[in-house]
């Protein structure tokens, strides 16, 4: 890749590194501390009381920690596609070393398999 695709595309990961650290920021803010902190302490007449609120808590919370572990996951190939650029081998397969299709990395910036490797993988 040129020198100024690689200077898009790295604006591109930098700008989206950002809005995922933002996300996961969000995240924790809603989440500050623990279960119990959130529902209050748990006695036996609370857990009877408040069963239905304790679950939607409970859901709640595995569903900011699954969608706090995919943004994690991004994050880590996104740092990952930035040390590819910087190296110079942004842009090619990490598998099979073909070039990734540019329209590939215009919707995944972050891609490390062409499409073809990737759709392999997945099999």
């Amino acid at each position: 890749m040129s020198t100024i695709e690689t200077d898009r595309f790295r604006q591109m990961l930098l700008e989206e590194r950002a809005r995922v650290q933002h996300a996961i920021d969000n995240l924790h803010s809603e989440n500050p501390g623990s279960l119990i902190d959130e529902t209050g302490e748990l006695t036996s007449s609370s857990i009877d009381n408040h069963l239905g609120d304790m679950a939607t808590e409970t859901f709640d919370r595995e569903m900011g920690y699954t969608l706090e572990d995919n943004a994690e996951a991004v994050l880590t190939a996104i740092d990952a596609a930035l040390r590819r650029i910087d190296d110079g081998t942004y842009g090619t397969c990490q598998r099979c070393g073909k070039p990734i299709a540019p329209e590939r990395l215009e919707a995944l910036p972050y891609a490390e398999l062409c499409i073809d490797c990737k759709r392999e993988s997945e099999r």
